[in-house]
């Protein structure tokens, strides 16, 4: 649905298209090309006798009309390559546009999994809190009641009032950043800004880690980066091929049709009007390019290196950034093994404790931090687990 409805991936689509009819254009330059003019010339002539010398006058009408007509068809047959190179050099940024795309779509759908478990996280710590003031209500009921029978004193009661107060507080923040990633999500997905999004379970089983060695593998394989820049490097090579081809002589050939009518009438009678046709082929050579493209081939090549220089920056940037992310989700893993034991020891903290309260052998502190201790560790357990899948997906980024 994100992707669907993603601006982002029309922009990119657009700029594929924009790609394609590039490539179209260059296709078009190799094909022959052609005009036609007729031109129509009226001439008045005041002075229509022209002696030359002794000869005879030469005697000229008061008027003249003439008509004439071209067309031709031009084609260079040779060019040392150059058409050939652009093709490729163009077909190649083609592919570096659909790698744009195909990276936007990857990007739109991690910030739509970060969004959902952004979400995810702050929709069970809602759901743990709304459990602790469950349970904050009963235990200020049951306050209340020893405090009438005189087993606890006001203060005590005063104590679930503030806790209960803090925790409200703490609510209203969740459900503030609830509506926020909510909101936001909408957008991503392209709904309604409206829409309130129910979540399935996220909870899912965390699939076992693979050696490092196999997250690098898969990353130099399929990034779209360095698969750019690889492509890259390609058109910096025809680019150096197009330069030397300027080198190079170039043949071409055409065909020319005169019409040719001094008769002064827009249809002539037969044989009162000319058309010859011409064929022809011209070899032109700038000999000066032999000295003058040696600094641009230079260049070309340093600008070839660089993409060169790039990828191995960008080939150590992945590793260090999959390690990164393949040591989180390790930490991740571990912190879910360590809360899920807390769990089990703030339970039977707060049970004892509860007990203890009932009896009244312990105070009403100990009473409301063993609770907060065990309602505390609910909530980060639920987050590591939504922090840990979404480890998980950030390695295969």
């Amino acid at each position: 649905l994100g992707i669907a409805n993603s601006k982002k991936l029309k922009l990119a689509q657009n700029k594929i298209d924009e790609s394609v009819a590039r490539l179209a254009v260059v296709k078009d330059n190799v094909l022959p090309s052609a005009s036609a003019s007729f031109l129509y010339n009226h001439a008045e002539i005041p002075t229509h006798s022209l002696s030359i010398g002794g000869g005879n006058p030469i005697n000229l009408p008061n008027r003249a009309d003439a008509f004439v007509g071209t067309a031709a068809v031009q084609e260079v047959v040779y060019g040392g390559g150059k058409y050939r190179y652009a093709q490729e050099s163009t077909r190649l940024l083609t592919d570096v546009a659909r790698l744009d795309a195909d990276k936007n779509k990857e990007e739109i759908t991690y910030a739509i999994i970060n969004s959902y478990f952004s979400l995810y996280k702050v929709m069970q710590s809602k759901k743990v809190v709304a459990q602790n003031l469950e349970s904050i209500a009963s235990q200020l009921k049951q306050a209340q009641r020893f405090f009438e029978q005189g087993i606890v004193t006001k203060n005590d009661v005063l104590r679930f009032q503030l806790q209960q107060a803090n925790v409200s507080l703490t609510d209203l923040e969740i459900e503030n950043n609830r509506k926020i990633i909510n909101y936001n999500l909408d957008i991503l997905l392209g709904l309604p800004e409206d829409t309130d999004i129910e979540l399935t379970d996220a909870e899912a089983t965390l699939p076992a880690s693979a050696p490092l060695n196999t997250y690098l593998s898969l990353a130099m394989a399929s990034r779209q980066e360095l698969q750019q820049l690889d492509i890259r490097n390609k058109v910096a090579n025809y680019n150096i091929k197009s330069i030397k081809a300027n080198q190079l002589p170039t043949v071409g050939v055409g065909a020319n049709l005169y019409y040719i009518n001094p008769n002064g009438s827009f249809i002539p009678a037969a044989n009162e009007y000319i058309m010859p046709v011409t064929l022809g082929a011209t070899v032109s050579w700038n000999v000066a390019s032999l000295w003058t493209n040696k600094n641009k081939i230079s260049e070309a090549k340093i600008q070839q290196q660089e993409i060169g220089i790039q990828k191995d920056i960008l080939t150590d940037q992945l590793k260090t950034e999959i390690n990164r992310n393949y040591q989180n989700y390790l930490l991740a893993v571990k912190r879910i093994d360590v809360l899920q034991a807390s769990i089990a020891q703030a339970t039977e903290n707060d049970r004892l404790l509860a007990s203890k309260y009932n009896n009244n052998i312990a105070s009403v502190t100990d009473r409301i931090d063993a609770e907060t201790l065990l309602y505390q560790a609910k909530i980060n357990l639920d987050l590591a687990k939504a922090d840990a899948m979404l480890a998980y997906y950030t390695l295969l980024k």
